[in-house]
Parts: structure tokens; C-alpha cells; sequence
């Protein structure tokens, strides 16, 4: 990169904690099927990294979830639908929210390595702050804490794809320009959130929401499935306008740091 990176802001499920980013893959899954519904894991990770109660909002737009929806009850889904989804997905979601807070492969390290060069660490989330109080918390104890994070709430629910949780970070650490910050993430979401800030974005591969692996899954994989499917996710980052894509955080600080 030619300029010089004074702040990074990563995302959390799936980037920084909770490889494959299950958490809440596991609460869509379950809160549909309390509706009758079953979803396909495809359906389920195509809008991860939105604001949760728009991620419903999107599921329920699709078209053979809303085929089914139909089928079942007789009409379309309405507000008070997605409001009563939502209310239960909060619920099963804070009922083991705390137990995905697992710090990903490399975090630890490049943390280390991006503050001994004085770049800041920021965060954005698709959580609620509610959620993010225990995330935090179990990430803290697991030696990870950015030196600030901003939930959807903090802009009036106005999450990603948006960018005002970027600028909410870049006003909390002190960053003049937008052309100083990277943002790293493992969503198409994060990536057009960093691409609507007029910021570098950069997706990350193994441990992501898009590939929708454990780290056991993923390990278990000849070298051929693994390079297939880091194509497959790269390709699919790129496509969303991702400025560069990488493979593990390992990888982060050679590029961005100054040669």
C-alpha cells in the first residue's frame, strides 16, 4: 500500500473471534425453524455482517423462504413478523453468545505487531450493544481488546452496509482522513461497509462466514479442497470490490505495513 495505515478496523464474528462466524448462524437456523422453516446454511450466511434484525428482513425477502412462508401461513411476512423473529433471535442468540468468543488464529499476533508500528485497532459488529457486552468480555479474557468497537446502535441502527460505524471509530481513535484506515472483515457486508467509507477493505478467508468452516472442518481438507475453496471466497470478496484478500490474519501486517 502506498499509504501509510494509521488505523485498522476489524470485524468480529468470523475475522477476530468465532472462527466460522457459528454463533449466530446457529440462532437464524433455529428461530426459522421455530416458524415452520427450514433454511439452507446458504441462505442463512448470504446477508451475515448486517444489522441481525435486517438480516431477517433479507432472509425473509428471499425467494423460496418467502414461497415457504407463504405456503405455511397463507399470506406474506409483515414487520411484526420479522419483530417476533427478532425478539426470539436475541433470545437464543445471548443464550450462548459466550461461548464463541474464541480468539482466531494470527489475531493475537498481528494485534501486537500492528500496535509496535502505532496503528490503532478499531472494530465494527453486527451485534447489538447488548450482544457485544459479552463478546467483549470473553475476548478480553482470551487477550483480545481493540482500542474501540461500534455496534449498529450507535448510528441509529444504521449498520452495515452503511459506513457510519467507520467513522464513528475513525472520530473515537483521531483519524483525519479516510485514506489512513483499513478495514478487515469476512463478509460481503464488511467488505461494502469498508468500500462506502472510501476506505481500503480487505477480506479474510480461512475462519470466515463465507467459507462456513470450523477450524477442524477446515483442517481436515486435502490441500487441493482448501486451495479450491480460498479461491471460491476470494473470488467472491473480489466481486464485491474488495481492494486485496488474505488468506489469514498472518498476512495482514506484510501488506500493509511500510516496506
Amino acid at each position: 500500500m502506498k499509504t501509510k495505515v494509521k488505523a485498522v478496523i476489524f470485524d468480529w464474528a468470523g475475522t477476530t473471534v468465532d472462527y466460522g462466524c457459528f454463533a449466530p448462524v446457529q440462532a437464524f437456523v433455529e428461530v426459522f425453524k421455530e416458524f415452520g422453516i427450514k433454511p439452507a446454511i446458504e441462505e442463512v450466511r448470504k446477508p451475515m455482517g448486517m444489522l441481525k434484525i435486517d438480516h431477517i428482513r433479507t432472509m425473509l425477502a428471499m425467494e423460496r423462504i418467502q414461497n415457504l412462508w407463504k405456503e405455511k401461513y397463507q399470506r406474506e411476512s409483515t414487520e411484526e413478523d420479522v419483530l417476533e423473529m427478532y425478539h426470539m433471535f436475541e433470545r437464543k442468540l445471548m443464550g450462548i453468545l459466550d461461548q464463541f468468543t474464541d480468539v482466531k488464529p494470527h489475531v493475537l499476533e498481528t494485534v501486537k505487531i500492528l500496535r509496535q508500528h502505532g496503528i490503532k485497532v478499531g472494530s465494527t459488529t453486527g451485534y447489538t450493544d447488548e450482544m457485544m457486552e459479552v463478546v467483549t468480555k470473553g475476548a478480553k479474557e482470551n487477550g483480545y481488546a481493540p482500542d474501540e468497537w461500534f455496534s449498529p446502535d450507535s448510528v441509529n441502527s444504521k449498520g452495515r452496509p452503511y459506513p457510519y460505524m467507520i467513522f464513528k471509530n475513525m472520530e473515537a481513535l483521531g483519524i483525519l482522513s479516510v485514506k489512513d484506515v483499513v478495514k478487515v472483515g469476512d463478509t460481503v457486508s464488511d467488505i461494502l461497509e469498508g468500500k462506502n467509507a472510501g476506505i481500503v477493505s480487505i477480506g479474510v478467508v480461512e475462519g470466515s462466514s463465507e467459507m462456513g468452516l470450523s477450524e477442524k472442518e477446515y483442517l481436515l481438507l486435502e490441500d487441493a479442497q482448501k486451495e479450491s475453496l480460498y479461491q471460491q471466497v476470494k473470488d467472491s470478496f473480489l466481486e464485491a470490490g474488495a481492494d486485496y484478500v488474505i488468506r489469514d490474519m498472518s498476512e495482514l501486517p506484510e501488506l500493509i505495513l511500510d516496506k
